[in-house]
């Protein structure tokens, strides 16, 4: 049996929106023209068969990716994503965005991601267990500490990045810690990094609320998205005094004008798997969650929910982008003409790539930090991006999105340029 994927959520091309974002940059930033045609390529992506035995017996074939983007700046480092709707162009994507969300942050990995067209939720752990450990068999000449190193992503955990670790530790002869980031702590994962996207959105939503004079404690906000990133994002903005108006998972979403009470609304979903039916709140729909009147709206789900057909309804004052590629071209542009701030994908989400850096050198150096040093570096590195994004933002007149991406394209095309092309 051959697992085919359904049709997209996708409205656009992914990959065609990255390519219009690096054309934006160029333009804008006075990039060398042939420079933004190697940057607009990925260096390599790798389509692979996984073959894996089902529970019952019978086998089931799924489709696997691996892509690196651009390695001017050292390894490429990128999460693996197990979903339904996963494509080679989205895979390609999210690797360029990779490739400027670590020039951005100043660490020194190049861009990648990896992916297997399936769902999970429909696995057994026995049967994710068996795919995942043929699909890292199958890409294993791809990955390592100082060539590619996977992360968790949408659809995977610690335990999907612990057998990864094992096969391609197993097929080695010893253990290889760099290999992957965001393992679990027992075996060489970092304190902080299954929190760490979440909370370098925290930091990165404080800096701008206070550019708008506004602190967490004034805000109301609204959540797309209840896996890693958003069911933290939620806890910590709670603890930070803020409003969570709504909140919502694939099920469908949640609103009380009053506040959601978030901590019972992961009780509810770790007893039933899903948010929906949780007495405290009304019921609404994921779409409907995006127009809410409320100061922040953080789509932490998947790409492409706000765009030109809705873009026009958002109401919130801040965008906060948790996850990748959440708004499309055509959608920054309605929001930035109506004064919407957007804190783009590569500044907001950035905190999971920062700490998987630190795992990656406590694994290199087998050295484990503090989770405190790990929080105080961590917000570090955020805040410096931000303000250098923001003072970009200012002196250039351009959007945010824009700064971000200038200053990440900038510094691997100068990286580019320094290295040379070989031969």
């Amino acid at each position: 049996m051959t697992v085919e994927a359904p049709a997209s959520h996708l409205r656009e091309n992914p990959f065609e929106i990255a390519r219009q974002q690096l054309r934006a940059v160029g333009e804008t930033f006075g990039i060398d023209g042939d420079l933004v045609e190697v940057l607009s390529e990925c260096k390599k992506a790798v389509e692979v068969s996984i073959p894996a035995r089902m529970d019952d017996g019978s086998v089931a074939v799924f489709r696997g990716y691996r892509v690196t983007h651009n390695i001017a700046r050292g390894p490429s480092k990128g999460g693996i994503r197990y979903h339904p709707d996963v494509t080679l162009d989205e895979v390609k994507a999210l690797a360029m965005w990779m490739t400027w969300k670590c020039a951005l942050m100043g660490i020194p990995f190049g861009g990648a991601k990896g992916g297997v067209v399936c769902d999970p939720k429909t696995l057994s752990k026995r049967e994710l267990e068996r795919m995942t450990r043929r699909y890292t068999t199958e890409i294993i000449n791809e990955i390592g500490p100082e060539r590619d190193i996977p992360a968790p992503d949408v659809g995977t955990n610690a335990q999907v990045m612990a057998w990864i670790f094992d096969t391609y530790s197993m097929n080695k002869g010893h253990s290889v810690l760099g290999v992957v980031t965001g393992k679990p702590l027992l075996i060489g994962g970092s304190l902080g990094r299954e929190e760490a996207t979440a909370r370098g959105g925290l930091y990165i939503l404080r800096d701008a609320l206070a550019k708008k004079g506004m602190a967490c404690p004034d805000a109301r906000i609204a959540i797309q998205g209840f896996g890693n990133v958003g069911s933290y994002l939620a806890r910590f903005l709670t603890q930070d005094g803020a409003t969570i108006v709504a909140l919502s998972d694939s099920s469908g979403g949640l609103y009380n004008p009053k506040g959601i009470d978030v901590a019972a609304a992961a009780a509810h979903k770790g007893e039933t798997g899903a948010l929906a039916g949780f007495r405290g709140a009304d019921p609404i729909t994921n779409e409907e969650l995006l127009e809410l009147e409320c100061d922040v709206v953080a789509p932490c789900a998947l790409e492409q929910v706000i765009h030109g057909g809705n873009a026009d309804r958002v109401k919130a004052r801040i965008v906060l982008e948790g996850s990748n590629g959440p708004t499309t071209p055509e959608a920054d542009e309605i929001l930035e003409d109506a004064g919407v701030l957007v804190l783009p994908d590569v500044l907001a989400n950035a905190g999971g790539v920062v700490v998987s850096y630190f795992e990656w050198v406590q694994g290199l150096q087998e050295y484990f930090w503090k989770e405190h040093e790990v929080n105080a570096k961590l917000n570090e590195i955020v805040t410096r991006a931000f303000n250098e994004t923001w003072e970009t933002h200012e002196r250039r007149g351009v959007s945010m999105r824009l700064a971000a991406y200038g200053l990440g394209v900038q510094r691997v095309a100068d990286a580019t340029t320094t290295r040379g092309l070989y031969p």
